[in-house]
């Protein structure tokens, strides 16, 4: 076939010339060739990113029983897996003594009175006080003995509580990662609740609600992976990682896991409660960080086998730290209830040695002491970024 140019424009008896038809014959110049591909490949590059956006914007996938799951495929575990471990595992030898996990005497007039700068406050296990932009942010509770549903069996508490509920200051809001015993307890939620100041802001995953429901707790925001919610002046994003939920033999995945992170004052941390290695922590970075801070779980790691798609190691949570862009890591979830078959005292003997063979700093990843407040440090990086909040906001 050929196009017609304008026949007008020429003798009536001249015979009008063939003109390629670019697409149909092929005779495409080069530099058409070129625009028509770079055209292609921006085309197929922005419906990628709507798809991505769509997909985050979808927040946590199901399966078709309504169950949660994870974003990324990973090696999966079975009750049957379960029952290898417990009858495979032996019990780790305690040292003469017990175990000593290193404690600090908090300072309880300091931590009741007004916060003069940022901190964070190690509780133990995954409890952690934050102190942020006029806040006192509280993130997994627990105060209890053991992080079991009864008191007579579980894993128990091997370390001294070294803050009580009546010590802490007025708590702003609450923050749940996921429902297992060592992260959503109870007894320290009820306690909480009932506090003279009267209960704080509880903001959970989804499908925990319904837990808060059952024994009269209000006050209660449950949100999707990558939603927020505004307390005071912070904004608080829930994030996702790699885990699972369960409270009873018939719940799995029945509710929500995840992460938190929370910009306020100029500032940006992220807690991890527990998770698995996984891309998730890429994305976190990507979305939402540099951090000022993560507090990232590096206990409970052993057996691998077991425990690899559900718990970082030591040296997964040093890659965590370099995903999530954050400028200092805490290692948390360790020495204070034994929860695998890792020596409770261990995970900070192997950080020290990997932090050195990767050449990081100390304070770029450390740990702290049971009862320990630490500043969180605003850094040139932090005063040159927009703000934090704005930020986060423009993630939902």
């Amino acid at each position: 076939m050929g196009g017609i140019r304008s026949a007008l424009s020429r003798p009536r008896s001249a015979p009008p010339r063939r003109a390629p038809i670019t697409v149909l014959t092929g005779h495409v110049p080069a530099f058409r060739l070129a625009v028509v591909s770079a055209l292609l490949r921006a085309v197929a590059l922005v419906l990628g990113v709507l798809a991505v956006g769509l997909v985050l914007a979808q927040g946590a996938p199901r399966n078709d029983d309504g169950t949660f799951r994870n974003n990324y495929p990973h090696a999966t575990t079975s009750f049957g897996d379960f029952l290898r471990w417990q009858s495979e595992r032996s019990d780790v030898p305690e040292p003469a003594g017990g175990w000593r996990t290193p404690t600090a005497t908090p300072d309880l007039a300091a931590l009741r009175g007004p916060a003069k700068t940022p901190s964070v406050t190690w509780i133990g296990h995954a409890t952690v006080l934050l102190r942020l932009g006029g806040l006192n942010i509280l993130v997994d509770p627990i105060f209890s003995a053991r992080a079991s549903p009864v008191a007579f069996a579980g894993p128990k508490r091997i370390a001294p509580l070294p803050i009580d509920i009546a010590d802490l200051p007025p708590i702003d809001v609450v923050l749940i990662t996921h429902n297992h015993y060592d992260h959503l307890d109870e007894a320290s939620i009820r306690r909480l609740a009932a506090t003279p100041a009267g209960s704080p802001r509880f903001v959970v995953p989804l499908g925990v609600k319904a837990w808060f429901d059952d024994i009269g707790i209000g006050r209660v925001d449950e949100v999707d992976w990558w939603q927020d919610v505004r307390v005071g002046a912070a904004a608080i994003t829930f994030v996702p990682v790699q885990h699972w939920s369960r409270r009873n033999l018939l719940d799995r995945d029945r509710t929500l896991w995840g992460g938190w992170s929370i910009a306020a004052g100029g500032l940006r941390v992220v807690h991890l409660g527990d998770t698995g290695y996984s891309n998730d922590l890429r994305d976190i970075g990507e979305r939402l960080g540099p951090f000022d801070l993560a507090l990232i779980p590096i206990g409970a790691y052993s057996p691998r086998w077991f425990m690899q798609p559900k718990h970082l190691d030591v040296d997964d949570a040093i890659q965590a730290r370099a995903d999530l862009r954050a400028r200092r890591a805490i290692g948390i979830h360790w020495g204070t209830f034994p929860m695998a078959d890792d020596p409770p005292d261990e995970p900070p003997k192997i950080l020290a040695r990997e932090r050195e063979r990767a050449g990081l700093a100390q304070d770029a990843f450390d740990v702290m002491m049971i009862g320990e407040t630490r500043p969180i440090e605003e850094t040139n990086e932090t005063k040159r970024r927009p703000d934090a909040n704005a930020a986060a906001t423009s993630a939902r």
